[in-house]
């Protein structure tokens, strides 16, 4: 705003996104955090899941929260700082500790802090905790007790796009002046409205830290058999609630990090792309980056990277190779449990995000699908999708159909693989999750 000389008074609206699921728990009356925040890939957690998954008590968080027990999402989180960090459960009871996910935290601060701040969320975020309640949009009282959270702490769920504002920007803030905030979105739900997903079967993938492939269900809660999430993709106003079932994958971009920065075979994340081009194929390696477990459609926090399939033939080229693969292996393994799911066979993907500025890595996408993929003009999605659910929310566009007017097509990749070679590489790819799941021991087992 200070480079283009934008004053606040001539912003229509502001729509927060964030990454979703990382937990917050602040004083109110200070601002302070009693803890640091724990961010959506921390593993502490586990020992509070694997006692719910050997309960019913599981079995309940998935039917109506639509999450499977994990350590992926926020009550947990919060739970484990009750627990452990000295104070804040007699805090809770006193209203000295409140919990948000970034986005609740953003929208306090912005709109007063300690002086008056609103303490919201949108039914996105809230979704995201394993504590709303898919049916009635609102916290749950069962799922509550299971993780010991009191109902005090919590923000207030909104639509994701509200008329009725979650406040105005204070005068002193970064804006400098008072702007109506009108939207608030996780940033995969923001990235659906972005890529303007509005009908039933349509998807989008997102490739950044992570993987998230969003499936637009309509008004339909689809439960998933085959290990996705079902989750609010958004809520315009009074409408009704629409609903997406989601594949979350917890580390395709972050692999490409981890060449650069632990093995240092690339100066940057950027690179990856030209050394992986040096070599036709991964030489029949694979890499499956299960650093922070595996997320959809296992969920396995116990399984640990490996690369597999190592031999003195391979360089640095082969494995740059396969880790361009691995995230696209896990993208089909997302793709082939919606389509299971839904009935909905994918015509088209589109994708955003960081990574997919890799043609490269797009035309992997593509072959190892099936699918055409095609990217759009505008590839910062998730920003565009807080700005026109805020602006929807103000007036400044009147629909989500005149929005799809905005929507462009900037590259599209074809499928060039046989079908014969398609299976083999999917096949080579399950074969090497079931290493790290140790589901079984020798590869010699396996005909």
């Amino acid at each position: 705003m200070q480079q283009a000389r934008i004053p606040a008074s001539e912003l229509s609206a502001i729509g927060i996104t964030n990454q979703r699921e990382t937990t917050v728990v602040w004083n109110p009356k200070t601002g302070t955090p009693w803890y640091n925040a724990i961010v959506w890939q921390d593993t502490r957690t586990d020992s509070i899941i694997a006692a719910l998954q050997r309960s019913n008590q599981g079995n309940v968080v998935q039917e109506k929260s639509g999450l499977p027990p994990a350590t992926y999402f926020s009550g947990a989180k919060i739970q484990w700082i009750l627990e452990n960090v000295k104070g804040v459960r007699e805090a809770a009871g006193r209203g000295e500790a409140i919990f948000g996910n970034i986005d609740s935290w953003i929208i306090w601060n912005l709109t007063g802090g300690p002086d008056g701040g609103a303490h919201l969320t949108d039914v996105t975020n809230a979704s995201r905790t394993m504590l709303m309640n898919l049916q009635t949009l609102d916290w749950d009282d069962e799922l509550l007790d299971f993780f010991a959270v009191p109902r005090q702490m919590l923000p207030q769920i909104r639509p994701s796009s509200d008329p009725g504002l979650y406040g105005m920007s204070r005068k002193d803030g970064p804006f400098k002046g008072e702007v109506p905030i009108s939207a608030d979105l996780g940033d995969q739900q923001a990235a659906t409205v972005g890529q303007v997903c509005i009908s039933p079967g349509e998807a989008k993938n997102t490739y950044g830290t992570g993987n998230f492939m969003l499936l637009n269900t309509g008004d339909q809660r689809v439960l998933s058999p085959s290990g996705l999430l079902t989750t609010v993709c958004y809520k315009i106003g009074s409408q009704p609630a629409v609903f997406a079932l989601e594949g979350s994958i917890a580390v395709t971009g972050s692999a490409v990090q981890w060449l650069r920065d632990q093995l240092g075979i690339l100066n940057r994340t950027s690179d990856v792309e030209s050394l992986a081009k040096t070599v036709e194929d991964s030489g029949g390696i694979y890499f499956v980056p299960a650093f922070s477990g595996l997320f959809a459609p296992y969920w396995r926090s116990d399984a640990r990277g490996a690369i597999l399939g190592l031999s003195h033939y391979h360089s640095r080229a082969h494995l740059a190779r396969a880790t361009l693969e691995a995230i696209c292996y896990q993208t089909r393994d997302v793709l082939d449990a919606m389509v299971n799911d839904s009935g909905e066979r994918l015509a088209i993907l589109k994708v955003d995000g960081g990574a997919t500025v890799n043609d490269t890595l797009m035309q992997l996408q593509a072959d190892i699908l099936g699918v055409p993929v095609v990217r759009p003009v505008v590839t910062e999605t998730t920003a565009l999708g807080a700005a026109y659910a805020a602006g929807l929310a103000v007036g400044f566009w009147k629909s989500l159909q005149e929005l799809k007017k905005n929507w462009r097509a900037e590259k599209q990749w074809e499928p060039c693989w046989s079908e014969e070679k398609r299976q083999e590489g999917y096949h080579g790819w399950k074969k090497a999750v079931q290493r790290t799941l140790g589901w079984i021991e020798d590869s010699r087992d396996d005909s």
